[in-house]
């Protein structure tokens, strides 16, 4: 059904919506997958499970929920604009998600060190605070989850004291739990120092280990924060950051890749080779603030890393093993990363090839109206086709890469809303989930555009804020106008507008 609510029924012209974006069948269900995975119930992990049950590969929780969130954002802001009740609650599940413990528990093992990068640091006593100290892999993604949530939503729910509470509950040791308060502007100062006093080189993931991607993520939340109370933090420590790198050679390695990470107390930069997704998993995040370097950089990459597939498809070079024993294996982070930052530079014609790659080659599932790809580990096919995938590509990278526009991450870290759009008429409130193809206010029509198909039989009632006091109001149902502005009349009625409380426009469909 594609509605328009004219606020100005003199403008009978409505040839202007066929240019707004809307979703096809593909995004449609990959952003419903991601409804789904934030729909359920706490702690209940299904689908997201990859082979490593640590919690400590790039396939962990943390980044499958925060990645989700982002996707979320970049739709929401650049694709559905006009649509909040399409990405509010779920937004907020998935912070509640990053709260539990078995997203970040690992973190009182994986502080006590004795990895491959931090032998040298000797004993180190087991920490429970996930973000106290180090650990930037999980802190810096809450951090900017809960700040780009209040940016996009206006709701302030996680600035009150304690609303990000780490805690630990147990029913047979340590009475009482553990819990570790902080909120959203807590945080972001504690992360800020934290930068700061290592001169803004970074904060590491594991001890010693100061990765350059993770510490892309904490950038974005100053930025987030700088959009909700003000000041340019982010610009502060940008230029910390590329000053601090400069004693390392810069983020760059001379052959033009993305140096991966210092070790703090060796002070010795760690670039191990073929590793694509350092690359462009780096390149994503970085092009949100440094765009210029990124795309300079970005053919050198693909030179490095891309190879044809069959019938004009495209996928990833395998490579070694990361210790060097073994064949070279394709992995799924490379191929999901890759088509991020294709996403992101705008190279449709890679990202296109990615994409019909993963739905030729890599597991697609069509389930209830949601798309992604399942894990699968076997590495090739009896063709030698790479075929292998895990959770975190297949319910999120690939997914990302779909809904994101060119420059998605860098509008989004710019701010592309001031107080104008949360003034304008969107649909905040359905009384059944419908699948929301389009929906954008245009200020210049007085009009708001909207293509929604049900889900799910029976009526629904849509709330409309912002919607009263704009002017005589107009509904057009698939091209039928309702000159008297109370429904249409077709073989049934259709739509019923009428007024709730002071600004909201309420619609009953009975689909």
């Amino acid at each position: 059904m594609a509605s328009t609510i004219d606020f100005d029924p003199s403008a009978k012209d409505q040839s202007w919506i066929h240019s707004l974006p809307i979703l096809d069948d593909a995004q449609a269900g990959s952003l419903r997958r991601i409804h789904e995975l934030a729909a359920q119930l706490p702690d209940d992990w299904s689908g997201m499970m990859g082979q490593s049950t640590l919690q400590e590969d790039f396939g962990s929780l943390r980044f499958q929920l925060a990645y989700m969130s982002y996707a979320l954002a970049v739709t929401h802001v650049h694709r559905l604009p006009a649509a909040p009740v399409a990405f509010h609650g779920a937004f907020n599940s998935l912070i509640q998600k990053m709260l539990s413990p078995d997203v970040w528990m690992y973190w009182h093992y994986v502080s006590t060190g004795k990895g491959p990068f931090n032998k040298s640091l000797g004993d180190l006593p087991a920490e429970w605070d996930p973000v106290v100290k180090d650990n930037i892999m999980y802190s810096a993604y809450i951090q900017s989850m809960a700040l780009l949530y209040h940016y996009l939503f206006r709701d302030d729910r996680y600035a009150a004291p304690g609303a990000l509470t780490f805690s630990i509950n147990s029913l047979f040791w340590g009475e009482g739990g553990k819990h570790f308060a902080y909120d959203e502007r807590s945080l972001n100062q504690h992360l800020y120092w934290g930068m700061a006093e290592r001169g803004f080189l970074g904060i590491a993931c594991e001890p010693n280990c100061v990765f350059q991607i993770c510490n892309q993520v904490p950038i974005w939340g100053f930025r987030f924060h700088d959009l909700v109370y003000g000041g340019d933090v982010a610009k502060e420590v940008t230029d910390g950051y590329l000053k601090a790198w400069r004693e390392f050679g810069g983020v760059l390695t001379p052959d033009g890749h993305f140096n991966m990470m210092v070790l703090e107390l060796e002070r010795t930069v760690i670039s191990p080779p073929e590793r694509p997704w350092v690359d462009f998993w780096m390149g994503a995040l970085m092009h949100a603030w440094n765009p210029e370097l990124v795309e300079r950089q970005y053919p050198t990459l693909l030179r490095s890393w891309l190879m044809d597939g069959p019938d004009g498809t495209l996928c990833i070079k395998p490579v070694p093993p990361i210790d060097g024993e073994g064949p070279p294996i394709p992995s799924p982070h490379d191929f999901g990363w890759a088509a991020v930052l294709a996403s992101e530079v705008g190279d449709s014609g890679t990202l296109r090839g990615l994409l019909a790659y993963a739905d030729r080659f890599l597991h697609p599932v069509r389930s209830n109206g949601s798309y992604y790809y399942r894990r699968h580990d076997e590495p090739y096919d009896d063709q030698g086709r790479s075929t292998i995938m895990d959770p975190h590509t297949g319910n999120v990278l690939l997914p990302f890469a779909r809904l994101n526009v060119k420059d998605g991450l860098r509008k989004l870290f710019d701010g592309p809303w001031d107080s104008r759009h949360f003034g304008e008429p969107a649909l905040v409130h359905t009384s059944r989930p419908l699948d929301i193809r389009r929906a954008y206010f245009s200020p210049d029509k007085n009009a708001l555009a909207l293509t929604l198909l049900p889900i799910e039989g029976g009526a629904v009632r849509m709330t409309i804020a912002n919607a009263v006091n704009r002017g005589n109001v107009s509904l057009t149902r698939n091209g039928v106008r309702a000159d008297d502005a109370v429904s249409i009349q077709g073989d049934q009625l259709l739509m019923d507008l009428e007024i709730a409380e002071s600004t909201n426009l309420v619609l009953s469909w009975p689909c």
